[in-house]
């Protein structure tokens, strides 16, 4: 056999890679063809024009990276074409046709062309072909994310960028980033200069920390839009703001700087912006407008989460100021489900965190009209360990394996709430514990893999036994490209 490249490494061939009955997430419709497979030689070539330009150089960039090959692109030949049909109506519905003489690539935006380029290049196997078949496909929730938290502990512009990589592979199309948190302010505000410079040199345990400049921040999200991810920068208020709090003490109650905070754990919910005062509402105006302004994306996230110190009635008066904000800035609002307690108006997306089965805000925001995200701790959360050997993260909400990511229904999972309520879902990757990129992977991988067949796969098709055997040969792809997944005892992991 041969070597399988890429642009971590590489690694033997396997028979068990390349198939189509190895797809994750696994496709509406498929259909393998023994012995019509397309075969990948030096002269192989992209055809894409128009619209489908810019997907056609991603799948040629990754054939280029796993074969050697030239592979170029060109509008009018090459045997893997990607075609913008608008008869398909959903944005990410793709269909797929692979035999001996070509690739055929057909959806109704570049969006759908995208998805199927990942299919696509789980298709490809030893020795240089992708496997033959038919593949029919479209999402069953539009928001399939995963948040990361770079407040807590600071990734680069390369971390966050192969983070990007590794789950849009699996069609996940949301990256929620947590960007201000206590520990830490990750993002340039220039008509606020010190909340990036001087609340963002601290993180838990006391490390350099760190932000992104405007310019990069934008690069960020534009690398992400190319891979069909979605940005949404989350600025939690109105608490959660010790950091903001170091860089201008006249945000808060007391008017005098607090001492940067670098600790984890149940420390939580103990700062508060001053919600009487207009300096306040001028800062957050200013941010959400920058913000904004720099993030194409629908979405502002708002955190509202964990304000122990802001008073009751304080937390609802900063609330009716402040979602206006975002809708003056062009952005619809999503909050941690505590944002329900102010009863917003049905555009706001609550994200609920909880751990039981029904809640009456969320039913009764769905009763408005609400559509929410669901992100159940003891399911989704990223940062929970897989089992009480697992040297990083928490356990207060479960031990989460593969297997509990995968078990649940969100079309069922809160009374009241319909799946046709379900914006989607989304695991939480909260940063308290990890001391490198490298433990993001650890807990991210291979969790969001399942996450992601959760989120695009219909439920009829959900089966945890043919899952584990699917998930089981991209081990070895995790392992060429150099990921640091935890190897779950559950999978029965191709060497």
């Amino acid at each position: 056999m041969g070597k399988l490249r890429c642009r971590f490494g590489e690694f033997a061939g396997d028979d068990t890679l390349g198939g189509m009955d190895h797809l994750v997430p696994v496709p509406v419709e498929v259909r393998a063809v023994p012995g019509d497979d397309f075969a990948v030689t030096a002269g192989v070539g992209v055809r894409a024009g128009g619209a489908a330009a810019a997907v056609g150089e991603l799948l040629a960039e990754v054939l280029r990276d796993a074969t050697g090959f030239a592979v170029p692109v060109d509008e009018a030949r090459g045997a893997i074409a990607l075609t913008i049909d608008d008869g398909i109506g959903h944005p990410e519905e793709y269909r797929l046709a692979v035999t001996r003489d070509g690739v055929a690539l057909t959806a109704g935006t570049a969006r759908g062309l995208f998805a199927g380029v990942q299919t696509l290049r789980q298709l490809l196997g030893e020795p240089w072909a992708f496997a033959g078949g038919v593949v029919r496909d479209r999402p069953r929730f539009a928001h399939r994310g995963v948040m990361l938290d770079v407040a807590r502990h600071f990734f680069t512009v390369a971390e966050v960028r192969r983070f990007i990589d590794g789950i849009s592979r699996y069609k996940i199309n949301v990256l929620h980033l947590h960007l201000t948190d206590d520990q830490g302010w990750r993002i340039e505000i220039e008509r606020w200069p010190r909340l990036a410079a001087v609340g963002g040199a601290t993180q838990v345990g006391g490390g350099p920390g760190g932000f992104y400049t405007q310019r990069e921040y934008r690069e960020l999200v534009d690398y992400a839009a190319a891979r069909n991810v979605t940005v949404i920068p989350e600025i939690d208020l109105p608490g959660h703001v010790n950091a903001a709090l170091v860089a201008y003490p006249e945000l808060g109650p007391a008017g005098v700087a607090p001492a940067p905070f670098t600790r984890h754990g149940n420390a939580k919910g103990f700062s508060s912006l001053a919600i009487d005062q207009e300096v306040t509402y001028r800062f957050v105006d200013d941010v959400l407008r920058e913000v904004a302004a720099l993030t194409p994306g629908p979405y502002l996230h708002l955190g509202t989460d964990e304000t122990h110190a802001t008073p009751e009635d304080g937390f609802l008066a900063f609330l009716a100021r402040v979602l206006p904000m975002a809708s003056q800035h062009g952005k619809a609002v999503i909050g941690w489900h505590e944002i329900l307690r102010a009863t917003p108006p049905a555009s706001v997306i609550p994200q609920y965190w909880g751990r039981d089965s029904s809640d009456e805000r969320m039913a009764a925001a769905v009763a408005r009209g609400s559509r929410v995200v669901l992100s159940p701790a003891h399911k989704v959360y990223l940062d929970m360990k897989y089992d009480p050997g697992t040297p990083i993260g928490f356990d207060w909400a479960a031990f989460i394996e593969v297997a509990d990511v995968y078990d649940w229904d969100p079309g069922t999972y809160l009374a009241g709430v319909p799946e046709a309520a379900v914006h989607g879902i989304e695991g939480p990757l909260w940063s308290e514990t990890l001391r490198s990129y490298r433990d993001a992977e650890y807990l991210a991988f291979p969790r969001v893999a399942a996450l992601a067949e959760l989120a695009w796969s219909p439920r009829a098709k959900h089966d945890w036994p043919d899952f584990a055997r699917r998930l089981a040969a991209h081990g070895p792809r995790w392992t060429a490209e150099g990921v640091n997944f935890h190897r779950s005892p559950q999978i029965a992991w191709v060497d």
